[in-house]
């Protein structure tokens, strides 16, 4: 299941191909097993407090929510090896291409919503 990931305070699509890793091992692995991401991909790990980048090939742009779909912490073109230490509050961190927190203008404070790609189905982060 796809998700699109809609910054509702710019209107902005922040990305149509949002992948979800909801389980142990889909959290464990993770993007370490990809060499990038498209524009409009990303992965939703949920639930997830921090992240880090060891063994990635990648920078990424990261945006942890709390569990109303508020951005409390983001970190832009965070480099292979390094880490996002958890936030308080946070429900799941959106990992994203390198770019995509600039070119969608979104920035802390500001909520995104996730809907089911096609159906218009909205969901708030849990």
């Amino acid at each position: 299941m796809a998700l699109i990931a809609r910054n509702v305070d710019t209107g902005a699509i922040v990305a149509d191909k949002v992948a979800v890793a909801a389980t142990h091992a889909e959290r464990a692995v993770g993007l370490l097993s990809r060499t990038g991401l498209e524009p409009g991909e990303a992965l939703w790990i949920v639930p997830s407090r921090g992240v880090h980048t060891w063994g990635m090939r990648f920078a990424i742009d990261i945006v942890a929510l709390d569990d109303r779909g508020i951005v409390i912490d983001h970190v832009v073109a965070l480099k292979p090896w390094r880490i996002r230490l958890p936030r308080r509050g946070t429900a799941g961190v959106l990992e994203l291409p390198s770019g995509t927190l600039s070119a969608s203008g979104t920035a802390l404070g500001h909520r995104i919503e996730f809907e089911t790609a096609g159906t218009g189905d909205r969901r708030h982060v849990r």
